[in-house]
């Protein structure tokens, strides 16, 4: 038996969504100019929301688009209650992300919002154990290693880890985020992956593999502003629009219009141009059509 990821598909009207937002916005204005693009798609953009108001673009791209605005400050919120780092390492500052995402649930409950896109934002909340969120992420979380994805993680981390395991290239995906636990770590990039974008080649710069994995020993372990840190930078800008901006917004349409499901067993399945269900590993977006990866 077949679970929807996204219930509310075969409503009538579609789906209200909130698009959340910390820094530059580039891929919520991808999701946004590809619903401009498409009448049909089975979502309806009703808010932005930051966590990052004086830093992002988020009050910009609100007002451009005619959109309603909700801010909560994290880094403020936090100082409120003592605490300089937002950091989930302690008890106290779990206490206070949980008032954060309890506050930030509030905001948005005049706004009947029916799922999220995570297009960028940095914080953990477990908003994501009441309203679907999506979330795109700059590796490819396909590629696991005794069943522990290899390129999980936060910023930079998943472009420099590519590159030093030697991958050719660079993939964006797209997962239905997990509520966390504890610091996070476990949840952390978990969760089906819905779809990876086309793959996008790794540009080292000219260096070697040698020399970067050699810098990366010089680190001891503390990540430094370095040539691998320039170099993954460089690729994870170029990752956005070649990855990322190709990516988010068609699986953001494919959920919305309840094509993706899950078995009993966690198969992620997906329902084709033919109507029908089929299990895959997930899907790959850039091309002409979507492609099932089985």
């Amino acid at each position: 038996m077949l679970k929807n990821l996204f219930p509310g598909f075969d409503r009538k009207k579609p789906a209200r969504m909130a698009i959340f937002m910390s820094g530059s916005g580039t891929n919520a204005v991808a999701l946004l100019n590809y619903f401009r693009n498409h009448p049909e798609a089975r979502f309806t953009p009703v808010l932005i929301v930051t966590d990052a108001p004086e830093r992002s673009r988020a009050r910009e791209i609100a007002a451009a688009w005619h959109l309603p605005l909700a801010e909560l400050d994290i880094r403020r919120f936090y100082r409120e209650r003592g605490e300089e780092t937002i950091a989930l390492d302690t008890e106290h500052r779990r206490a206070i992300r949980a008032e954060w995402s309890a506050a930030l649930a509030e905001m948005l409950q005049p706004f009947q919002i029916d799922f999220g896109v995570l297009a960028g934002f940095v914080p953990l909340t477990n908003l994501t154990a009441s309203l679907p969120c999506l979330n795109v992420h700059p590796g490819d979380l396909t590629v696991e290693s005794d069943g522990v994805r290899i390129l999980a993680g936060l910023h930079f981390r998943p472009v420099e880890r590519a590159i030093l395991e030697g991958y050719p290239s660079l993939r964006s995906s797209v997962i239905l985020a997990q509520p966390y636990t504890g610091a996070g770590n476990g949840e952390m990039d978990s969760g089906p992956v819905l779809g990876i974008s086309t793959p996008m080649a790794l540009d080292l710069e000219g260096f070697s593999l040698s020399e970067l994995r050699k810098i990366d020993a010089q680190r001891a372990g503390v990540p430094v502003r370095d040539r691998l840190r320039e170099i993954a930078a460089a690729n994870l800008e170029r990752l956005k629009s070649a990855g990322d901006h190709r990516v988010l917004p068609p699986v953001v349409a494919d959920f919305a219009a309840g094509r993706f499901a899950l078995s009993e067993d966690g198969t992620l399945h997906y329902r084709g141009a033919d109507g029908l269900f089929t299990p895959v590993r997930t899907v790959e977006y850039g091309g002409t059509t979507p492609n099932p990866v089985v």
